[in-house]
């Protein structure tokens, strides 16, 4: 369903709750991601905050990848309560990330 790997959004759901601390890091691995990738982050955090309900996510999706004019790293680093619209997208599409959590937490990253 969606084309980014759960644990990167893991990964930039607890890079974005560091604050300014991680901003950099968050910015850089936005950057970092395909196309793809940027573009369902975009849909995720936009179900997640009510931009579209989770039914509609492809069509959220579609419009990330064509209304994409600004960086999508600068985008979402706009975002109030990114790392909040991220977890709440991924619960409305009814994603449990419990397992790659644990393992990001385990693995330190």
């Amino acid at each position: 369903m969606l084309d980014i790997s759960l644990r990167k959004v893991v990964h930039i759901i607890y890079l974005a709750r560091e604050g300014r601390v991680g901003d950099r890091e968050v910015h850089a691995f936005i950057d970092g991601l395909n196309e793809d990738e940027q573009a369902s982050l975009t849909a995720v955090a936009w179900v997640g905050r009510g931009a579209f309900e989770a039914e509609d996510y492809a069509d959220a999706l579609a419009t990330a990848l064509a209304e994409a004019t600004t960086p999508t790293a600068d985008y979402l680093m706009g975002m109030p309560h990114l790392a909040e619209n991220l977890e709440s997208g991924l619960e409305a599409l009814g994603i449990d990330v419990t397992g790659e959590e644990e393992d990001f937490l385990r693995q330190g990253s």
